[in-house]
């Protein structure tokens, strides 16, 4: 076993040794509780040394740990806690410590929805309650996205699994154009969130053609044990996604590079939090609007993140995408129409 995790076996042993008032503990009976630890918990024979346990000593009475340690020899031959409410278990946390433990109780918390991490719930909560009492009950500090009143959650697990284990599915979808469900056999590659909602990706058995289904559109899902796994090689995440924005990209749509145009009350924005990884500030206007192009396949999410800016972004070329703005907002303004 690793050598550190050996070394907090021996401070947790010398710790519950010291905290016992009603003995006397040598340096020689501090090395045999040492060394029965390890045996016990790491299956360890051969002993610790005087030397090692010397060393261990000097580590917690030093600042290397934070232990500090207030360990003192008595009598020129017996050890122990100078303070005896002292114990290494119960070290006060910094402000940075309450921080970082407080960003990662709520990392951690955005991961429950799967079964793997279920177990850890309870452990999280008492986290959680012990960082609260640190930091004197004070207001969250980071509050992450989440919506959990979506529906199809509970095929996080069914299809994680599927992918994990190269299991075939058949899945029983209804999208929203449409008002009966159609039967998909998939093989499930990836499973992806975008704005709260969670996506399959997988090969259609038969043509193999690569689709994405939304969870909260599956009606049933259940494994196609009948039929054989298909692993694409072709099928890379890091290198599919690098020209989308949102999950929608197939062989239909077109990729292009958009130019537009941002006014002064947008570009700060856009500049700073790119629309995606390919945007390039083109130019800057007098007036503080700024052009910017970006390279992306034309698809529904691509035109909901412009719409989204209003009139504060107007797209300049390639002349099919300003078509299609224009014909966006004309539906938009006959829908406010008097």
């Amino acid at each position: 076993m690793p050598a550190n995790r050996n070394a907090l076996i021996r401070y947790k042993t010398i710790d519950t040794c010291l905290r016992n008032p009603y003995r006397r503990w040598t340096l020689d009976d501090l090395v045999k509780a040492c060394s029965e630890a390890l045996y016990e918990y790491e299956g360890i024979d051969k002993g610790i040394s005087r030397r090692a346990v010397q060393m261990d000593i000097q580590v917690m009475r030093s600042e290397k740990l934070g232990y500090n340690a207030p360990i003192e020899v008595y009598e020129n031959k017996y050890y122990r806690y100078a303070d005896l409410d002292y114990t290494i278990t119960r070290l006060p946390l910094s402000q940075n410590d309450v921080a970082v433990l407080s960003e990662t109780v709520n990392l951690l918390r955005q991961f429950l929805d799967f079964d793997y991490f279920s177990e850890m719930a309870d452990v999280i909560g008492r986290l959680q309650d012990r960082v609260a009492v640190a930091k004197h009950h004070s207001s969250a500090v980071i509050d992450f996205e989440r919506n959990r009143n979506l529906t199809g959650l509970e095929y996080l697990n069914p299809i994680y699994d599927a992918i994990m284990y190269r299991q075939t599915l058949h899945v029983r979808y209804r999208s929203f154009k449409s008002r009966i469900t159609k039967d998909y056999y998939i093989y499930p590659y990836l499973l992806k969130e975008y704005r709260n909602r969670w996506f399959v990706f997988g090969a259609r058995t038969g043509d193999r053609e690569l689709i994405n289904l939304a969870l909260d559109r599956i009606w049933e899902l259940s494994p196609a044990n009948d039929i054989p796994y298909h692993l694409s090689e072709d099928f890379r995440p890091e290198i599919f996604f690098e020209d989308v924005i949102g999950v929608t990209k197939h062989e239909r749509l077109s990729k292009a590079t958009i130019r537009f145009k941002a006014d002064s009350r947008q570009s700060p924005y856009i500049l700073t939090k790119p629309l995606h990884a390919s945007q390039t500030l083109i130019e800057q206007c007098k007036d503080g609007s700024m052009i910017f192009e970006i390279t992306v396949v034309l698809n529904p999410e691509l035109y909901t993140v412009l719409m989204g800016f209003g009139p504060g972004v107007k797209v300049l070329s390639p002349e099919k995408v300003v078509k299609e703005m224009r014909k966006l907002y004309q539906e938009g303004y006959e829908n406010y129409k008097k």
